[in-house]
C-alpha cells in the first residue's frame, strides 16, 4: 500500500486542495480523501496541480525520427510521406526497440501514461516476413513496458497503395496481402497488464471497400481509423464510390462508440451528424495537423453531435499533452472567431478519460477509486504558470512543468527526470545511427 499526498488533485468533481490518494500493491486506487494538511513519514507528496494520467490517442513512434528533418523545403504532405517511407526502411525490431523506448519516455516526461499505437510498419523492407510475424509490435510493447507506461498497440490493416491502386515498393512491409492474413497474424498478439490490442483501419485509402466490413469485425477491442485528413482523401472517395470517406466506413458497419477516427478534419455536414449520430470518437492531432498544414477539423461540432474527442501526438512534432490542449482550442478560436468553445473541463476530458476510453482503458483517467493510479503532478510556480488559476493550467503549463509521473501507482518520472535516465541522449544515440 502506497499513499501520495496532492497539495491539489483535479478530482471528478473538481479541483480539490489536500488529498490523499491511497494506492494498492496492484496499482489500483483505493480510496481518495481530503488530507486537511500536508503528512510526513511513507506519505509521497505530489506538489503543484496532481491531474489524472494523460492519454496520447494517436502515435506513430518511428515519426519522432522525423523531427526537425521535414521543414527544409517546404513540401506538402505528400512530399513528408517520402521521408517517412525512406525512414521506415531503415528499422528492424532492435533499432525501432531503441527509438520507440526513448519516445515514449519522452512521453512519460510530458505526462502521458498511456498511448495509442497505430502499428503498420509490421514486416522487414520488400515485405519479407520476420520469424516471428509481430517482431515489430513485440518491440513496441517491450518499449512501452521499459519506458514505464501502458500501451494500447493498434494493428493497422494496409492493403493498398491507393483507392484501386496496389502497395508500392515501400509500402510492402506495411501489408499482409489481405484483410484474412492481417486478421490471422493480430490473433497472435496477446494482451496482458499494461498492454492492450486494437485494431485499425489505415484510411479508406488503404482498406478496400469490400474489405472494410470484416477488418471492422475482426477485433472487439477500439477501432482506429485516419480519417478525411487530406481533401484528396475525400476527392478520391467521391470520385471511386460516390461516398465521402465517413459515408462509406458508415455503409461499412465500422462506425460506433469503439471506434475512434483520427484527424477528422475535412468533413461535411452530414459526415459530422453519421459520427457523432453513431457514438464514434475523434482523435484531434492539432500539432501534426498544423505542422503537415492538414487544416482545422469542426471540433466543436463533432462534440455536440456526441463525439467524444481525444488528444494525440501522431507525428511527434511536439510531444506536449498540454500543448495539444490548448492548440485544439486555439484551432476552434482560428476557425470561428469566438474564445471559449471548448472549455478547460471539456480539455481535461479531451485528455484524460475520453483518451483513455477510446484506446480501450474505461477505467482510466480520473483520480477515484477502482481506476489505475496515474498521477501527473505539474509545478504551479514556474514562469509559465505563476500566478494561473489552477483550473486554467492547460492554457498555462507546458510539458516542461510536469514535475512528477505516476503509473499504475508506480513513480516514473521524478523531478522531471525519467528513471531510464537521460531521455534526449537515447533519443539522439536512436535517431542518429538510422540516418547515418
Amino acid at each position: 500500500m502506497t499513499t501520495y499526498w496532492c497539495e491539489r488533485a483535479w478530482l471528478p468533481e473538481g479541483i480539490t486542495d489536500d488529498v490523499l490518494v491511497t494506492v494498492a500493491d496492484d496499482g489500483t486506487i483505493t480510496a481518495v480523501n481530503s488530507a486537511g494538511r500536508a503528512l510526513s513519514g511513507d506519505v509521497i507528496s505530489l506538489r503543484g496541480l496532481v491531474f489524472p494520467g494523460f492519454a496520447n490517442g494517436h502515435s506513430h513512434a518511428f515519426h519522432r525520427a522525423l523531427r526537425g528533418r521535414t521543414h527544409g523545403d517546404g513540401g506538402t504532405f505528400w512530399t513528408w510521406r517520402e521521408r517517412m517511407y525512406a525512414l521506415a526502411a531503415k528499422l528492424d525490431p532492435d533499432t525501432y526497440l531503441a527509438l520507440a523506448r526513448a519516445a515514449y519516455a519522452e512521453m512519460a516526461l510530458a505526462g502521458i501514461t498511456c498511448v495509442g499505437e497505430f502499428h503498420y510498419l509490421h514486416h522487414a523492407p520488400g515485405g519479407h516476413r520476420y520469424a516471428d510475424p509481430n517482431a515489430m509490435g513485440v518491440a513496441l510493447v517491450q518499449a512501452a513496458k521499459d519506458a514505464g507506461i501502458r500501451l494500447t498497440l493498434l494493428d493497422t490493416c494496409y492493403l493498398a497503395g491507393g483507392i484501386g491502386a496496389p502497395v508500392s515498393a515501400e509500402q510492402r512491409r506495411f501489408s499482409d496481402g489481405t484483410a484474412q492474413a492481417w486478421a490471422s497474424r493480430v490473433a497472435d498478439l496477446r494482451p496482458d497488464a499494461t498492454t492492450r490490442v486494437g485494431g485499425a483501419i489505415h484510411s479508406v485509402r488503404a482498406v478496400p471497400r469490400a474489405a472494410l466490413s470484416e477488418v471492422g469485425a475482426a477485433w472487439p477491442g477500439p477501432l482506429h481509423v485516419h480519417l478525411s485528413e487530406q481533401p484528396a482523401e475525400n476527392e478520391a472517395c467521391q470520385a471511386a464510390y460516390g461516398r465521402t470517406p465517413t459515408e462509406l466506413l458508415d455503409e461499412a458497419g465500422v462506425l460506433g462508440p469503439r471506434t475512434t477516427a483520427v484527424h477528422a478534419t475535412h468533413l461535411t455536414a452530414g459526415d459530422i451528424a453519421l459520427l457523432g449520430g453513431s457514438g464514434t470518437g475523434a482523435c484531434f492531432c492539432p500539432t501534426t495537423e498544423g505542422d503537415l498544414a492538414d487544416g482545422l477539423g469542426p471540433a466543436r461540432e463533432l462534440l455536440a453531435a456526441g463525439s467524444p474527442l481525444s488528444l494525440g501526438s501522431d507525428q511527434h512534432a511536439v510531444v506536449d499533452p498540454l500543448v495539444e490542449a490548448r492548440a485544439l482550442e486555439h484551432g476552434e478560436r482560428f476557425r470561428t472567431g469566438q474564445r471559449g468553445r471548448l472549455t478547460p473541463a471539456d480539455l481535461l476530458v479531451a485528455m484524460t478519460s475520453a483518451g483513455h476510453a477510446a484506446l480501450g482503458w474505461p477505467e482510466a483517467g480520473q483520480i477515484k477509486v477502482g481506476a489505475p493510479a496515474d498521477l501527473v503532478a505539474v509545478r504551479l510556480d514556474s514562469p509559465r504558470t505563476a500566478g494561473c488559476l489552477p483550473e486554467q493550467t492547460m492554457f498555462a503549463a507546458t510539458a516542461s512543468d510536469v514535475d512528477t509521473v505516476v503509473v499504475g501507482g508506480r513513480v516514473v518520472v521524478r523531478d522531471g527526470a525519467h528513471m531510464l535516465g537521460d531521455v534526449g541522449s537515447k533519443l539522439a544515440e536512436a535517431i542518429e545511427g538510422l540516418w547515418a
